[in-house]
């Protein structure tokens, strides 16, 4: 009788059974699960953001999302003991959501002849808050750093839209991990947000930046704790001030600030916020945009915002097309408007002003426009006497059409 030949791993079929290639590695393992932003420990040191119940597999064969992390981790006791990876599937045998296990296939080596084992690795979800979140939780001394952003503007939460924009931007935003917390009072025109550290907080400065006309006015760091050799400062405050003027204000700019820009205005309407302002002269159709350090040098504010805006009635609009303006993707055509108070139609001493308006394009007779009323403003105490005879105010200035709402 001829002797078996033996298999690729050096013994003989009847004894392959026999030989555990399981043995020393471990069969339980635990699961750090942060509940509050869904996130696993991914070892080392790392957290990674997975969405609940991710650990399931929906493919026969392979282990998912969280079952592949602490994969990971049981190859390198794999690794050591000169095995491999033939097969790898995650499942559940009870309703517990925390508990599921890993079903290995391994081999020795790579031989291709051998037959895999089954080695099952049981898996055990236990709650514990990330770094992250266990610092957005904690008392204050343990938030790195903290950058405050304000809007100086009046008590009407209208009049702080630009700072709204922003915080609706942090939706976004709140994707990345270096934002611990954020504090948002719209009324008081009030934003916080805590940083994992203060090169973040740098960053989201410059994010801010690039979105709204915004400059940081101070930093100031508090000492936390102090050994002997002394220890760096912990949090970190960064204030940011964003300039109070937002969409569709009305401008008086100063005789310094009309003479800098070209004798602009000196009553200009803002059509435009970004990281700078974009000033629109409704008597000329000239634009300038303005940063946010002339901004400061010149003391900009808003004469009129959005909540003193009246509704007009247009009877009738005469086009000059010499008057045409193309400007920061949008076109603009001087024009002469009939218009009337909306709660002054049908009323016998309705009041009929012509403005000059840059609304030609969006304007047609029976439409609605929105506009400051003018005829009933103090302006002249903001600063107007000053221009002598030379300007005029008019009776209304018109923003927009009400249909671009």
């Amino acid at each position: 009788m001829q002797p078996e030949p033996p298999t690729p791993s050096g013994g003989t079929t009847p004894l392959r059974p026999r030989a555990d290639i399981t043995k020393g590695l471990p069969r339980h393992d635990a699961v750090l699960y942060c509940p509050s932003c869904w996130a696993y420990r991914q070892p080392p040191a790392s957290w990674v953001r997975r969405e609940p119940r991710s650990w399931m597999s929906t493919t026969p064969g392979t282990a998912n999302d969280v079952a592949r992390i602490h994969l990971d981790r049981v190859r390198r006791h794999i690794a050591g003991l000169g095995l491999t990876i033939a097969a790898a599937r995650s499942f559940s045998t009870t309703a517990c959501p925390r508990r599921f296990y890993l079903h290995l296939r391994l081999r020795r080596g790579h031989e291709a002849g051998t037959e895999p084992q089954a080695h099952v690795v049981e898996l055990t979800s236990h709650d514990r808050l990330c770094d992250a979140c266990s610092r957005s939780q904690a008392d204050p001394d343990r938030w790195p750093a903290v950058v405050q952003v304000r809007q100086r503007a009046s008590t009407s939460s209208s009049c702080r839209r630009t700072l709204n924009h922003v915080m609706s931007l942090l939706v976004c935003y709140r994707g990345n991990d270096s934002l611990l917390r954020v504090d948002w009072d719209a009324g008081a025109g009030v934003l916080d947000v805590h940083v994992v550290s203060r090169a973040h907080a740098a960053r989201f400065v410059r994010f801010v930046s690039t979105v709204a006309p915004a400059r940081v006015v101070g930093t100031a760091r508090r000492l936390v704790s102090r050994d002997g050799e002394g220890s760096p400062y912990r949090l970190h405050f960064i204030s940011v001030d964003i300039c109070p003027v937002c969409e569709d204000d009305l401008v008086l700019l100063h005789a310094e600030a009309s003479r800098a820009l070209g004798r602009l205005g000196p009553l200009v309407l803002c059509i435009k916020v970004t990281s700078s302002l974009a000033l629109l002269d409704t008597g000329n159709m000239r634009v300038v945009v303005v940063g946010v350090e002339a901004c400061e040098r010149f003391r900009i504010q808003p004469l009129l915002d959005r909540g003193r805006l009246v509704e007009y009635v247009v009877l009738g609009v005469q086009h000059d097309p010499s008057g045409h303006v193309a400007a920061l993707g949008a076109s603009f055509m001087m024009s002469w408007a009939q218009v009337v108070r909306s709660s002054d139609v049908g009323k016998k001493d309705a009041a009929v002003i012509t403005v000059k308006t840059h609304l030609g394009y969006d304007l047609e007779p029976g439409c609605h426009a929105l506009g400051y009323d003018l005829s009933g403003d103090d302006v002249f105490g903001h600063g107007l006497e000053k221009y002598g005879k030379r300007h005029t105010l008019p009776a209304a200035v018109l923003t927009r059409s009400s249909e671009m709402l």
